[in-house]
Formats: structure tokens, C-alpha cells, sequence
């Protein structure tokens, strides 16, 4: 303690000045005359401060480490969606402001219904232009008064067992589901009609009640049918999520029954849940091998059939012999695979089972358990045939072989 004998205080003091603060100042001071910073306060506040979080971190289990990369991760991605959206919103504002005609229409648009808007039948085409999406607080769900359609307890309890059966709305709260049951119209369709077309403006989405209708999309002159939508499918709904033309046409094969929303109750009741899910999806799902050959519009549509599952360490997710009511996909986490005892194949993120049962409705080949807490993405046998390749998949299923 030489040079502190001089100094009139405690040992104790002397002692805290030699092992805790000198050491901290002679950093400071070699790394300050390294820099040499023009003003040096800031630098050494800045130093200070880096040095205390150096120090909390390696007071970090390699396990809490991992959880706050993660949650980072999920911020800078979260931060990269909303600043999309903010130049999105910008270049909307920007397209109101030169397009003082399109106002006038939008205004007129907003005026009440006509008294026969219930018996009008579905527009072959949309209105020729669709403004942007309105942003403030008048657009709040506390704001915003849905249209009521007129129905018979009959209609209710058909349309609650159709929207029953659709991702898109079976998740919405009682509130919201109710409010999606009194703005929604029921629509008969004629054989061969087509409700809506590739390249229109949508105004509506419409969920099928019965019957089935192609999805028709128009390449170079020639229509070719993509998919083919059955009872409590929806379509339509793309062009109001994103505000983008039609994506297709969609034609009945035979008479149906559709019921049909409007776009300002879907936007303010349904679309915030469902962009999000979709959104949270999306960037997973494109990194799934199996899924590498699905556009955008088809990975939204797993998106919307997905239902998240948390299994804990050694939970059995799926029992060799069983009949198979679910295809998975591993999101976070392990699993490991039993036939017979044996293991025969380990799952990492990415990694998906549960096909070969659906694909051959055969009895579960494998028996499949959590390696550890892990999450996955459930779909069940109806959409699994619906959304995916089967063909492709057979290609794929001789793992447990």
C-alpha cells in the first residue's frame, strides 16, 4: 500500500482502493490513452459502462447466455417486421396524398349500405380501386361498428359450425367470434361460377359451408387449377391481408353455399391474430426442407392449420401402432424415435414425423419422444392431405424402413 500510508484513512478503505479500485481506474486510463478520445468524459462514462456488462455477463450460465441470444434474435426480428410495416404505411401515405380522386372514392365507400345490400347478389367484380389501409385511432376495435346481417338461429348455428372448422377463426375470442357471425353473408353459388378473379381488387373473403371450388391461376394465357377447397376452407382473404390484387380465380364445381366477409371487419376483428401467426410462421417454415417448394400464399395457408404443442422431457408425443391423427414439425427443442425399443432416428428443429400413418393410413411405425422440453407444430390429417405434397412425401417416408 505504498504511496496510501500518507493518506488518513481507515485500512479498510487503503484495502478497497488497491484490490477493487485501482485495478478498475488503471484499465480505464491504459484503454483512455490508447483512444486518446477528444473529451475523455464521455469515453470513460461509455468504458464503464461496457465494463459492467462484461462483467453481469460472465456471471451468466451457458444456458441463461442461450435464452437471451434468443430473445434477442426474436427482438431484432420483430424490429425488422415493424419497420417493414412502417415503410409500408410511409409509401401508402405517400400514395393517399397524390391520389386525391381514389379519396373521394374511398369517402363515398364509407357511406352506409344501401337498404338492399343484404339481397344484392356477389359482384363479379370488385370496385376498381382500394385505398389504403387506415391508420389511427378511429380504426381502433373500441371505434369500429361491424355490419349486422339479419340471420335465423338456423343460419348461426350452420355459420359457427363452418368457422369451427377454420384456423382463421376458430382461435378469435367469444366477443370477436360473435361479431364475425352477424357481419358475415350467406351466399348461394351456381355450378361453374366464379366468385372471384385472378387480378381483381378484393373487397370480401369467403368461407365454404359446402360444396368444393378450384383455385385457378392464369400463367401465360393458360389457367391451370393449383388446389381444390373444400367445406370450412377459406379463400380470398390474401388480397385483404396484404392488399394485393387477386391471387387467383376460384370456381365452383357444382352448387354450393359460401358465406362472405367484408374487408373492414376482417381487417379490425380477424386480421392483427392471423398476420401474426402467419408472420411468425413463415420465416420457420420456409427453412423446412420438406416446405422448400411452397410459395409464400401455401406456406400462409400451413401457417393458418399449424397449432403449436409443448411436450416435456420424455412425453410421448406419438405411439408405435396408434392410429395417426397428426403430422408434426419439430420447432425448438429434440426428439428421439423408438421402434420396437430401439431407437432409430434422432429430430432437431426443422426435422418433421408423423406422415408415413397419413400418407398409407397405417398404423403408427414408430413411437417418437421429447428429448428434453420441446415445442412443435401440429397439423391435422384433413389439412395435412389438403396442404401438402403427398406425392413428394411418399419420396421421403422410408426412414423408419
Amino acid at each position: 500500500m505504498e504511496g496510501l500510508d500518507a493518506l488518513k484513512i481507515s485500512e479498510d478503505k487503503k484495502k478497497y482502493i488497491v484490490d477493487l479500485l485501482n485495478p478498475v481506474l488503471e484499465e480505464m486510463v491504459a484503454e483512455c490513452i490508447h483512444r486518446m478520445p477528444r473529451d475523455p468524459v464521455p469515453f470513460m462514462l461509455e468504458w464503464l459502462e461496457q465494463k459492467k456488462v462484461t462483467e453481469e455477463d460472465k456471471q451468466l450460465s451457458p444456458e441463461q447466455k442461450a435464452t437471451l441470444i434468443a430473445d434477442n434474435m426474436k427482438l431484432e426480428e420483430e424490429i425488422k417486421r415493424v419497420r417493414g410495416q412502417l415503410q409500408e404505411c410511409s409509401k401508402l401515405a405517400a400514395s393517399d396524398k397524390n391520389h386525391d380522386d381514389q379519396e373521394e372514392e374511398d369517402e363515398d365507400d364509407d357511406e352506409p349500405p344501401p337498404p338492399d345490400f343484404e339481397n344484392r347478389a356477389v359482384p363479379s367484380k370488385a370496385r376498381g380501386g382500394v385505398s389504403a389501409e387506415a391508420y389511427g385511432e378511429y380504426n381502433k376495435k373500441k371505434d369500429f361498428v361491424a355490419p349486422v346481417i339479419a340471420k335465423t338461429d338456423e343460419q348461426k348455428e350452420r355459420l359457427k359450425a363452418v368457422l369451427s372448422k377454420s384456423f382463421l377463426f376458430s382461435s378469435l375470442e367469444d366477443n370477436d367470434f360473435g361479431i364475425i357471425i352477424g357481419a358475415m353473408k350467406e351466399v348461394q353459388v351456381k355450378a361453374k361460377e366464379r366468385v372471384i378473379v385472378q387480378g381483381d381488387v378484393g373487397d370480401f373473403l369467403f368461407v365454404i359451408e359446402s360444396g368444393d371450388f378450384d383455385c385457378i391461376v392464369n400463367t401465360g394465357g393458360t389457367e391451370k387449377v393449383v388446389k381444390t377447397c373444400g367445406s370450412g376452407d377459406v379463400f380470398g382473404e390474401l388480397a385483404l391481408l396484404y392488399n394485393c390484387p387477386r391471387a387467383a380465380t376460384v370456381q365452383s364445381k357444382g352448387a354450393s353455399v359460401c358465406w362472405q366477409l367484408d374487408r373492414d371487419t376482417f381487417n379490425t376483428i380477424v386480421k392483427e391474430a392471423a398476420q401474426k401467426k402467419r408472420d411468425r410462421y413463415d420465416a420457420f417454415l420456409s427453412k423446412v426442407p420438406l416446405l422448400e417448394s411452397m410459395d409464400a400464399y401455401e406456406r400462409s395457408q400451413l401457417a393458418d392449420a399449424l397449432v403449436s404443442e409443448v411436450f416435456a422431457d420424455g412425453q410421448t408425443v406419438m405411439t408405435q401402432g396408434e392410429v395417426g391423427k397428426k403430422f408434426y414439425i419439430l420447432e425448438e427443442g429434440a426428439a428421439v424415435a423408438m421402434k420396437n425399443g430401439t431407437k432409430v432416428m434422432d429430430f432437431g428443429v426443422g426435422d418433421y414425423f408423423g406422415e408415413l400413418a397419413l400418407i398409407t393410413d397405417q398404423p403408427r411405425a414408430a413411437t417418437v419422444i421429447a428429448k428434453g422440453s420441446c415445442k412443435m407444430l401440429s397439423v391435422d390429417s384433413r389439412s395435412f392431405k389438403r396442404l401438402l405434397n403427398v406425392n413428394d412425401l411418399l419420396e421421403r417416408s422410408n426412414k423408419y424402413k
